[in-house]
């Protein structure tokens, strides 16, 4: 079994060096951690090829609640992203002793 890779989070990512099977988780981890980063707008290196990998990410894109809007670069060896923001908790809803979510 191979070893998770850790890759910085910036606000694009190259699936290049990504084996076929990854794309799909690989692509769901970095929308969740650039929209922790609070990313509004990356950029996901897919590349043109036959469109297998663009399609992969396109499918997961369109489903994922953290997404506004996407869409092709002029080259299509690209997508650019638009992301939603992380939802943040009202402060007038926190609890300041314990710092808890009030419902």
């Amino acid at each position: 079994m191979c070893e998770p890779v850790e890759v910085p989070i910036e606000d694009w990512i190259d699936l290049h060096s990504f084996q076929p099977p990854d794309v799909a988780s690989v692509v769901e981890e970095y929308l969740y951690q650039a929209r922790q980063m609070e990313f509004r707008l990356v950029r996901i290196v897919h590349g043109r090829g036959i469109g297998v990998q663009r399609e992969i990410v396109h499918s997961i894109l369109r489903q994922h609640p953290g997404v506004e809007s996407f869409h092709d670069t002029a080259d299509h060896g690209a997508t650019i992203v638009t992301l939603a923001p992380e939802k943040q908790p009202d402060p007038r809803s926190v609890d300041r002793a314990n710092g808890k979510t009030r419902a």
